[in-house]
Order: structure tokens, then sequence, then C-alpha cells
């Protein structure tokens, strides 16, 4: 245990542990949402435009919830201000969202890579935009 506290104080002393933080977290958002995509595709047999658009939902409500609480550490005092934070977040995410299904739509129907290559590809992608977004454009500190 003591090596992990002591891992996060080099990180955080080269100003490293949110962007380290934000990757785990990251990649657990990117895991529900190939789960989710995957599920939707497999067990329910949807069109693969249809399960990328549930697991995107899916995934951004996990991906709100820990970028406020253990990234940002974003504290809103009203529920204005909440509701604000949660809008810029969702709009973002709704950018991202148009990237994530152009970005599918090129890979499958005109370069006809397989879903997961393709999947996994526009994942990468998303977690870099999202993080630009999260840091400078929706979390940002008063």
């Amino acid at each position: 245990m003591n090596f992990l506290v002591k891992w996060k104080q080099r990180l955080e002393e080269r100003k490293l542990w949110e962007v380290f933080i934000y990757l785990f977290f990251g990649v657990l958002t990117t895991i529900v949402n190939i789960a989710v995509h995957f599920t939707c595709l497999d067990v329910f047999g949807w069109h693969y435009m249809v399960a990328t658009v549930v697991s995107w939902v899916v995934s951004i409500l996990f991906a709100f919830v820990t970028n406020k609480r253990w990234v940002f550490h974003s504290k809103t005092e009203t529920s204005i201000e909440w509701v604000m934070e949660f809008s810029k977040f969702v709009f973002y995410r709704l950018l991202s969202l148009v990237m994530d299904m152009g970005s599918m739509y090129v890979l499958i129907e005109l370069i006809h890579t397989g879903d997961i290559v393709a999947k996994i590809f526009t994942q990468v992608l998303v977690v870099v935009a999202n993080y630009v977004f999260s840091k400078f454009l929706i979390f940002t500190r008063k």
C-alpha cells in the first residue's frame, strides 16, 4: 500500500495525477461503452448505430459521475450550477457522439473494418477529445 501512496505523490508532484485518474476512469468508461455496445449487438441484435447511441448514453452517465467526483473534484453549490455543468457535459458528449458515429460509419461502411477495431479506434479518439472538453470547457474552477 505504501508503494501506491508514493506513486500517487510522484504523479501529483509532476502534475500528472489528474491525467492518470482521468485515463483510469476513461478506460472504465470505454469498457462500459464497449460492453453495452456489444450486448446490444449480440444479445438484442440491434443495428450498430442504435447500439452506439445506447452505449453512449450509459457511458456518459457513468463518465459524468466519475469526472465530477473523482477526476475534477467539481463542487456545485446550487442546482442551477449543477444543471449548467451537466448541460455542458451533455453538449460536449453529444459532439463526441457525432465524432464516434461518424468514425464508426467511415470505418465500418467505407473502409470495411470489423466492429471491434472500429469501436476501439473511435473510443481512443473520443477519450482524448472528452478530456480536453472536460478540463477546459466543463469542469472549470472558478
